[in-house]
């Protein structure tokens, strides 16, 4: 294995050097014997845990019937299962569904919809965004320029606004909540005077709660205010749930916390349970100006994925997975904010269900310089944790919404011994 490493993309970077041998639940077990408890879930992934019987159950089934049946050219049952299975956990509004393989390909997919039935060109994406690596989302990422550094030019017609981040804006100005969220209201608006007007601007999409930019959730009533700005200028509202869809936050989608319908939302990650699959959903009076053959791909809707995703909205519903992450979150907060008293390096402590952050700073600053040293002792100690933000300031948490309250009290004693050898 170690010889056959050579042919590894060096463009790819690495959290660690495990080499898997299997994984189960919230566990991965490594060639060489050891075990880890897996606090990144593949990004988010695999929201059912590592090989939930139920999802490997229909992967197999669905193998043995129908590897691949390209969507212009067949309906197969698997793909509208899942179609019914969505429009039952998705408000009645968002009807309409269209499959793809990554969360790129479901932004852009969002993005050529919102342009074909508004007409306009534009959109406006936020402060911290992560929206995808393609060329067009490239354009659309604004949380760290690793992420699009010499790809310039990128697509044009995109325009930032700044996230309602209120730890930054309180760290650096003294801002509360209300003056953070007043202050990124002011500026969407001033945006529409200054750069894109709202004629030429058909959509404004937002991470419900920045995924690379920091796990930071949009303060409650900022969804809404988005409704009633998008509604005001004729534009569509696109809440792009990759990270935090399938019951991550706690509810099946993070636009439910503040009631919000959006026009169109984008989904992956968690949809499939590690299988490659995306899709969006949306009202089907968009649909009237969607050309048929103006938008598609090959392998989108791959039947074992669509079986896989309609297995693990099952296992989500059956097992109460978006109550779990909602109770375990809550216990993980509540561990967290004590080892914060403990630690002031850890400056904020934030989140909704399964989708934590603790972001690290000194002197009001961004601190980053341990976190890496600090990923490593945890991982020595048998946990796996992410770090994201612009700063790199962040660790993420993001366990499989199966895991037990004794696997979260796990990882939260093996995270106080790495702070302890880090900042102890």
């Amino acid at each position: 294995m170690d010889e056959l490493k050579k042919h590894v993309s060096t463009v790819l970077t690495h959290a660690s050097d495990i080499l898997v041998d299997h994984a189960e639940g919230c566990r991965i077990h490594s060639s060489d014997g050891n075990t880890f408890l897996d606090f990144t879930s593949g990004i988010g992934v695999t929201n059912t845990g590592h090989c939930h019987p139920k999802v490997v159950k229909a992967v197999q089934e669905q193998a043995a019937s129908l590897l691949f049946g390209q969507q212009n050219i067949v309906y197969h049952k698997p793909g509208l299962e899942l179609m019914g299975k969505l429009a039952e956990v998705l408000p009645d509004e968002l009807s309409h569904f269209f499959f793809s393989n990554s969360g790129a390909e479901a932004v852009e997919g969002a993005v050529k919809l919102a342009k074909m039935s508004t007409g306009r060109p534009n959109v406006i994406v936020f402060q911290g965004s992560f929206h995808g690596r393609t060329h067009l989302t490239m354009g659309m990422t604004t949380s760290k320029t690793i992420y699009r550094a010499k790809y310039q030019p990128l697509t044009p017609g995109i325009f930032v606004s700044p996230f309602p981040y209120t730890y930054y804006y309180r760290s650096r100005y003294g801002w509360n909540e209300e003056e953070t969220v007043r202050f990124a209201l002011d500026e969407l608006e001033r945006l529409l005077k200054s750069q894109t007007s709202p004629e030429e601007t058909a959509a404004v999409i937002i991470e419900p709660i920045l995924g690379e930019g920091g796990y930071v959730p949009a303060p409650h009533g900022f969804m809404q205010e988005l409704r009633d700005f998008a509604d005001k200028h004729g534009m569509l509202l696109i809440s792009d749930e990759i990270q935090s869809g399938f019951g991550r936050t706690g509810k099946f989608f993070a636009f439910e916390h503040d009631g919000v319908l959006p026009d169109i939302v984008t989904i992956a990650k968690g949809l499939a349970s590690g299988m490659p699959l995306s899709g969006i959903a949306y009202k089907p009076e968009l649909a009237k100006n969607w050309d048929p053959g103006s938008h598609g791909g090959t392998y989108g809707g791959n039947p074992v994925s669509c079986a896989a995703a309609s297995a693990g909205i099952d296992v989500i519903r059956e097992e109460r997975l978006a109550e779990n992450a909602a109770a375990r979150g809550e216990q993980l907060m509540e561990g967290l904010l004590k080892l914060q008293k403990e630690y002031p390096v850890i400056g904020d402590v934030r989140g909704r269900g399964l989708m934590v952050a603790t972001e690290f700073s000194k002197a009001g600053k961004p601190e980053s310089s341990g976190l890496g040293e600090l990923k490593k002792q945890a991982l020595a100690d048998g946990l796996m944790l992410l770090s994201c933000g612009t700063f790199g300031n962040v660790i993420r948490w993001i366990p499989p919404l199966i895991v037990s309250a004794d696997e979260i009290a796990e990882g939260l004693d093996i995270f106080a011994g790495a702070l302890k050898k880090v900042y102890g």
